[in-house]
């Protein structure tokens, strides 16, 4: 059976989870009111349209004639409305097909082009995959990607349908161990125009922040206040709050302060309601340089600077926060059906 694990995303998936988030209670009078008018936001000149806007993690999945061969893979079924696109001929003769034959096949041109205008996407688009972690940026143009089709890893391969299959582009194929890791801390985008900012992105690495913090930052709540963190990032410092229950991390919650001693953000990140989510290791803290999560900084043209990578999904896929009240996350498409 294929073996399948989503970069960044679904391997911890890096990046804050659309559905674990809630907006945080309303800060007690003492607190310092949020202000935006300090955050330093990249200009640029190239302007960006963000109202119908998708950004999508990388998929590795294992060769269906080698395990130690990787394919790298960018789903984008999450955004593609209908039936997908799978060749009529496939669908009728699945039963006489290969499991290998079945896993993984390159769309015709046909299929191809339903494809793209599912998406809203021509051949003239590229698409940007920019690698985070090591501040590199690639451009392909979608004119030289493969469509393809794998065969999601949670369907059972005996009972196929249009549906049991993840509809998207090929960008890399046998990738090995040292060549695929590249992908797990990298977000892809396709259109007209690169969106992302280059080497304004870093790591998070927290420290242990003193008991004043969390009487000065955080306001009351039922759950018992765990250990406080700081991490500094350009003119910010960010602070960050464990709640527990039962003596379990049920609740994080994270203040922006500017070098004004102004708050500029908050947000908080909670496992209600996650099945099977986790809070991921704190780079600093109980994670080393190898195994870093939260990254923060400059990411996308024209917009605030982000911070992701706070919990570990099993259902859905995570998201981009901005360190902005005004500003809505950025969900990071994972093709995470099960």
């Amino acid at each position: 059976m294929m073996k399948l694990k989503t970069a960044t995303v679904l391997l911890f998936f890096q990046l804050v989870i659309v559905s674990c988030q809630k907006e945080e209670k309303k800060a007690v009078a003492t607190e310092p009111k949020i202000t935006n008018d300090t955050i330093k936001t990249v200009k640029t000149e190239e302007k960006i349209d963000y109202s119908n806007f998708n950004i999508f993690s990388l998929s590795v999945i294992s060769s269906a004639e080698k395990d130690s061969d990787m394919d790298i893979f960018i789903s984008v079924s999450d955004i593609y409305k209908g039936e997908q696109p799978i060749p009529s001929d496939i669908v009728k003769n699945y039963k006489q097909m290969s499991f290998e034959e079945r896993q993984h096949f390159e769309l015709d041109s046909s299929s191809r082009k339903k494809l793209l205008n599912g998406i809203h996407l021509t051949e003239n688009d590229s698409l940007y995959i920019y690698e985070y972690g090591s501040n590199k940026l690639q451009k392909m143009p979608v004119s030289q990607l493969k469509a393809v089709a794998y065969l999601s890893p949670y369907t059972d391969s005996e009972d196929l349908d249009p549906d049991s299959y993840m509809m998207g582009f090929q960008v890399a194929t046998h990738q090995k161990t040292t060549d695929y890791d590249q992908y797990n801390n990298a977000i892809a985008y396709f259109g007209n125009k690169n969106p992302f900012i280059e080497n304004k992105m870093k790591p998070v690495k927290w420290q242990k922040a003193g008991a004043d913090i969390s009487k000065k930052y955080f306001s009351h709540s039922k759950l018992t206040q765990g250990k406080t963190y700081q991490s500094q990032y350009e003119n910010m410092t960010y602070y960050l709050q464990d709640y527990l229950e039962e003596g379990n991390i049920v609740e994080r919650k994270l203040v922006a302060i500017n070098d004004h001693k102004e708050k500029i953000a908050e947000k908080t990140f909670s496992l209600a309601g996650s099945d099977g989510g986790e809070f991921l290791p704190l780079y600093g803290i109980d994670a080393d340089e190898a195994n870093v999560f939260q990254y923060t900084g400059h990411l996308f043209k024209g917009k605030p600077p982000v911070i992701f990578g706070f919990i570990a999904q099993s259902f859905g896929c995570p998201s981009v926060s901005f360190l902005d009240q005004k500003e809505k996350d950025f969900p990071i498409n994972c093709d995470n059906r099960h």
